[in-house]
């Protein structure tokens, strides 16, 4: 495909938010000052603020058509929360945009670098669009000294391809080194049957041996993920994600975890393990941190706290495990779900300063370095303590987490109960997260479950549509559920997966059209699922679907 990336100019207006709930206002009156810069055809922002700043808005104005379709991405998973919308001012989209002009057919945006230094996002209007760069450390003004901080660096495309193939066209100049697996992430995950209850080493390694009979010879070999519930204060005392430690099992039954790493490779499979790096029953002696979930979230402003994520990463290895899940730091940093953020990763709702000295927020133990700052040091933590091991990452925020992750889980929780949650979050989040699979690292859309609860006609649409993508593939299965129909599906598909999916990879036709796309083409072939049950969709929230 011909070269999409177009030329980035300045921004017409340039305000500054010195404090987090005060005015915008021109640099000259706030003593931040913002440098634009030339890389190419993209444009560098950085900003020196020895007093402390916010945010910093950049807007260009420009003339949009009323009969557009717009497109944001998400801040960490997406939700059921995607799609293509007309003209909605004060929407927030994080990261990127694509604008589709249907007149002209013509597709364009932009969008900045991963692992900036901000947190940030677009809006899209008929007068034109404006980039908000969040550079709060905690819920106050970051002050970096004389420290240059880079907030940004602005790509952008256009052209008259399929706003598919724009999308991946932007993806792919958004992340210029991505840090991806040598093979297929395909493997076995019991959390969507267990639910990190009544599970001990036997169980894991009856998975282990049956992901491995169902891929048979397979020269790429799957994985085997030990999920929550493994360790001392796993979900079986009923916590809502646990907390650690995570030097042990939760009992006897698991034995020396290294052992159960052995264990499973001895199946042929390789040995995964998950572990929430934040969340501790009690802080290390004087650590930081804040309460969360009836236990303490470690800052990951503090050296200390990444020290103890790194030990813990390098134990891992040392136990013999292969692929090393982390999951929950963004709910653990900020006490927010990428759902309820909306223009804000944390703090309060907008609540514009009347006030000389409006009140701020929280702060972190550095108050020198931005939120985004600080999550791609705890990432890169993680990363360099888990030397040759595969890492997955899940509640992070991808795009501060693309170069340092193999794979993200890129959309919430599909679900073993309920087959609604997996229709709206699964199918939404592969169609419209699917750009960034192989530009940012290896897409996870989740498990695929089999179980008793839902219905495998439903859920064998969706391993086939998982399988034939080349994205990560995990199954739950539920050993109550498996007959040699099920186990036919599941083989034939977890093959297709090892073998990197489709040639050339697959895509969503009805995308701009519906969340939950049926008609999909790959490998030369248009085929089209049935995501909907006989009685419709569920239109009503429930506990389990809405956090």
């Amino acid at each position: 495909m011909r070269d999409l990336a177009e030329g980035v100019e300045g921004p017409d207006v340039v305000l500054v938010q010195t404090e987090p709930y005060g005015p915008l206002r021109p640099p000259g009156a706030t003593g931040v000052e913002i440098e634009f810069g030339q890389q190419g055809r993209a444009l560098n922002v950085d900003l020196v603020a020895t007093r402390g700043v916010s945010r910093v808005l950049l807007r260009w104005k420009r003339r949009l058509p009323g009969d557009v379709l717009i497109l944001g991405d998400a801040w960490e998973r997406t939700y059921g929360d995607l799609s293509w919308q007309g003209h909605r001012a004060e929407r927030p989209l994080p990261w990127m945009f694509l604008v589709h002009d249907r007149e002209a057919a013509i597709t364009w945006g932009a969008g900045v670098e991963v692992r900036g230094g901000a947190m940030a996002f677009w809006t899209v209007d008929p007068h034109g669009f404006s980039l908000w760069l969040d550079v709060r450390s905690g819920d106050s003004p970051v002050r970096p000294g004389s420290r240059r901080i880079h907030a940004a660096t602005i790509h952008a495309v256009r052209g008259s391809e399929r706003p598919f193939l724009v999308h991946g066209a932007l993806t792919g100049l958004l992340c210029p080194d991505p840090l991806l697996p040598s093979t297929p992430l395909v493997g076995a995950n019991n959390y969507y049957y267990a639910y990190g209850k009544d599970f001990d080493r036997a169980a894991v390694v009856r998975d282990a041996r049956t992901i491995a009979e169902l891929v048979g010879d397979h020269p790429v070999r799957p994985y085997g993920v030990v999920d929550d519930g493994w360790s001392p204060n796993g979900t079986a005392d009923g916590r809502p994600g646990t907390p650690g430690p995570w030097d042990r099992p939760r009992r006897p039954q698991f034995g020396e975890m290294s052992e159960l790493a052995d264990a499973v490779r001895a199946e042929g499979v390789r040995p995964g393990i998950w572990f929430r790096p934040l969340l501790r029953e009690a802080l290390p002696a004087g650590g930081h941190g804040r309460s969360r979930d009836g236990a303490y979230a470690m800052d990951p402003s503090d050296p200390a706290a990444l020290e103890i994520v790194s030990t813990d990463v390098s134990r891992f290895v040392e136990w013999g495990f292969e692929f090393i899940k982390h999951d929950f730091s963004t709910w653990d940093a900020f006490g927010r779900w990428g759902s309820a953020m909306g223009a804000s990763v944390t703090g309060r709702p907008w609540q514009p300063a009347t006030e000389p000295h409006p009140a701020r927020g929280w702060e972190p133990a550095d108050v020198t370095r931005t939120n985004a700052e600080v999550l791609v040091d705890l990432y890169r933590t993680i990363r360099e303590a888990a030397g040759d091991s595969v890492i997955l990452a899940c509640d992070v925020i991808g795009h501060l987490a693309a170069g340092n992750t193999h794979a993200q889980r890129i959309g919430d929780d599909t679900s073993g109960l309920v087959w609604e949650r997996t229709r709206r979050i699964g199918v939404n989040t592969l169609a419209f997260r699917l750009a960034q699979h192989g530009r940012f690292f290896v897409a996870d859309a989740d498990c695929v479950p089999s179980t008793r609860h839902t219905d495998w006609a439903k859920n064998r649409q969706f391993l086939d549509l998982v399988a034939r993508s080349g994205t990560a593939l995990f199954v739950s299965v539920d050993p109550a559920s498996r007959t040699p129909a099920v186990d036919d599906d599941l083989s034939a598909a977890l093959r297709l997966a090892l073998d990197g999916g489709v040639p050339g990879g697959i895509e969503p036709l009805d995308w701009m059209t519906s969340t939950t796309p049926e008609r999909w083409r790959g490998g030369g072939t248009v085929f089209t699922y049935d995501w909907i049950e006989q009685a419709g969709a569920d239109p009503f929230e429930w506990g389990e679907f809405n956090r």
